[in-house]
Order: C-alpha cells, then sequence, then structure tokens
C-alpha cells in the first residue's frame, strides 16, 4: 500500500471495554487513524474483520539473548517475530544492547526502553547487567532514567549462593534513596522480584510496578492495591520453573523448593492480586531464554489464572496502552492495529493467528 492510499477497516472495531467504544469501520489516512469516512480517496484497501489495537508486550527484551547482547540482525528478527504476532508496542524491561535504531524504522514495533537492567554484584545472570553495589545505585538509577524512555529496572532479588535461597538485594534506604532519584528525573520504576521478602521495602519506597510477582502473598496484595503498584506476572516465563528448581536441586536444595512453591501457587497469586483491583498487565519476558511473539499465550494464561477474557485483552490491548501513555485506536492515532477472523472477547486463543497487521498505517503482515 502507499504512503496516499487510504485504508478502510472493516468488521468489529474494539477500540476499548464500552459499548460505545465498539465501531463498525474505521479508515486510515496518512498513516493515522479517523473514524471520519475521507472525501476523494481513490485508492482504498479494504481489511475485513475484527479489529483490536497493536498488543502489548510489557516485559521483553530486544537485543539480548540467554548469554547477553546480540547483534543488531538477531535484534532486528526478534523484533520482527513479536510485529508478526501482533504486538507492535514493547516495553523492553531492560537490555544491555543500544536498540535506538530500531526508532527509525517505521516497518518495526515502537519500544518503551527501561536502559539496562542494574543489579547486586554476581547477584544476575551474567552479561546482563550493571552489577554494583548499594552506595552506587542512586547513580546508575540516574543514569538509565536519562538513557530509558520514562522506565528504569532494578532486580529486587536473586539467588543469595551463601544462603542458598532467594533473598532481596538492596537495603531499604538504598531503594528509597534510588526511586526517589528516578521520579525526580520523570522515569517510573520497576523491579524483577520472585520471592517475598524483596517486596515490602519496594512498594513502601514507591516503586511503581513488579515483574514477575510470584512472592505476593496476602498480607502484601492490600499493600499493592492501595499505592496501585501494577504487577506483570509473565505466567508464559515462571511455567519454567519447575525445569530451573530441577537443575538447581543438588547444589541449592532450599532455592528449588521455594521456586517450585511459587510455581504451584502462580495462577492463585495472579488471580487474588486482580480480585483486589491490582492493574495486571501482560508481559512475556521474551529475549532472554524464552522466544519472542508469545503475547497470545500469556493472555490465554491469564484467563487460565481465572481473569475474565476481557480484562485479559485489556491487558495487552487499551488499558496497556494507557498505562504506558501510548494511544489505541483513538482519532489521529498512529495507527498500529491488528486484525483477526473471530471474536477475542469469545476465545482469547484468536490472537495467535492474526489474519492482517497494520503499522503505522501500513499492512505489513
Amino acid at each position: 500500500m502507499s504512503d496516499h492510499a487510504v485504508l478502510h477497516v472493516t468488521g468489529r472495531v474494539l477500540a476499548g471495554p464500552e459499548d460505545d467504544q465498539v465501531r463498525d469501520e474505521l479508515w486510515v489516512v496518512g498513516g493515522r487513524v479517523t473514524y471520519d469516512r475521507p472525501t476523494g480517496a481513490s485508492d482504498i484497501r479494504t481489511v475485513e474483520g475484527w479489529v483490536l489495537p497493536g498488543l502489548v508486550d510489557a516485559h521483553c527484551h530486544v537485543g539480548l539473548d540467554a548469554h547477553g547482547p546480540v547483534p543488531d540482525d538477531v535484534s532486528e528478527k526478534q523484533a520482527l517475530t513479536d510485529r508478526d504476532a501482533g504486538t507492535l508496542l514493547l516495553r523492553d524491561a531492560g537490555s544491555p544492547s543500544d536498540t535506538r535504531w530500531i526508532d527509525d524504522r517505521e516497518d518495526l514495533p515502537k519500544i518503551i526502553r527501561a536502559g539496562r537492567h542494574i543489579a547486586r554484584t554476581r547477584r544476575y545472570i551474567r552479561n546482563y547487567a550493571w552489577e554494583i553495589e548499594p552506595e552506587d545505585l542512586v547513580a546508575y538509577v540516574a543514569q538509565e532514567a536519562r538513557r530509558g524512555d520514562g522506565w528504569v529496572k532494578l532486580v529486587g532479588d536473586w539467588i543469595d549462593r551463601d544462603l542458598g535461597d532467594l533473598s532481596a538485594c538492596w537495603p531499604r534506604e538504598a531503594v528509597e534513596a534510588a526511586i526517589a532519584e528516578a521520579h525526580r528525573l520523570g522515569a517510573r520504576v520497576t523491579a524483577h522480584c520472585f520471592s517475598e521478602d524483596s517486596l515490602r521495602d519496594l512498594v513502601e519506597a514507591g516503586i511503581d510496578c513488579i515483574e514477575h510477582a510470584t512472592g505476593l502473598t496476602e498480607d502484601l496484595i492490600p499493600l499493592f492495591a492501595e499505592r496501585g503498584v501494577a504487577i506483570v506476572p509473565t505466567l508464559v516465563n515462571i511455567a519454567t520453573f519447575p525445569g530451573l528448581a530441577a537443575g538447581g536441586e543438588a547444589k541449592f536444595p532450599r532455592w528449588s523448593a521455594h521456586m517450585r512453591r511459587l510455581h504451584e501457587r502462580r495462577y492463585d497469586t495472579v488471580r487474588a492480586a486482580y480480585d483486589a483491583g491490582i492493574p495486571v498487565y501482560v508481559g512475556t519476558d521474551a529475549g532472554g531464554s524464552l522466544p519472542h511473539g508469545l503475547v497470545a499465550a500469556e493472555v490465554a494464561e491469564l484467563v487460565t489464572a481465572g481473569i475474565p477474557p476481557l480484562e485479559a485483552l485489556a491487558a495487552t490491548t487499551w488499558a496497556a496502552r494507557e498505562w504506558l501513555g501510548r494511544p489505541g485506536l483513538t482519532e489521529g492515532a498512529p495507527a498500529d492495529l491488528v486484525v483477526y477472523d473471530g471474536d477475542p472477547r469469545a476465545d482469547v486463543r484468536v490472537l495467535a493467528a492474526p489474519r492482517r497487521v497494520v503499522l503505522n498505517g501500513q499492512v505489513v503482515g
């Protein structure tokens, strides 16, 4: 489709959860959404089906694999895999690679970066993070706040080899100062957290989001809800816990047992968070050990956990976009949308097979 062509998207346009946000059609003119039929258009292409805003993966890693940073051609393949799956907005939750060149590509998803992970020395995956001590945390948070797109990513807990189990990485006063500095610079803060004992300090220190959040407990859930702290459960990643536990059983039996417990109660944890009013968003943790393009599987996992299908859709579409400060299918917004053969509200599994993907007004898949 040429830059001057008009795209007519017809069928059922799901711009939001309310009846007045469901339309029969929209138009794409100059790469942007309009609900006003254009006059005088001669080059018109029509796409028909069930339409959603471009899907959101709120936790992935472009430019990263299991061993660390990857070349640009691999980063490109990762981004294209997400795009072809209908995932058109990515929150990159930590990467050592410079992926700013992607911003110049109209055919690749839009990325919101959190800079590089910030971890305690020898307390995270090798080659991923800045590995520092607490006295340097404020300075590194400030650095990554300036380098990112409004987010900073901490590693809140990891295995302590001396303890033989997960434990918090940072003292309370360090995270309080670091989060305050990020907020002063206009950035939000999120943290990788598997276990229970890092959560209270991070939330009471003012953190904005917790990744994975498998350690949420009954006494912590009201605190999250009161503070409005979001979670991104990454259930497709939590599914790997039994394998990880088996691999570490001989050396770290306490850690292995802990990881199994967190896995066993994962669905109950997510449903309890949702029931309490904690914002829940879709993220896959793709780009480490997991492949990209798994958003449909993560939405299905949220439904399995007991989140209603429409709310699970919202967590990867209009609600996720609003949370990240990016538009959905609103008048004048960039035309980033996905077209399906069936109604995703009736069966979220249709997300796995997009009929058409439209990015910046161009049909790219």
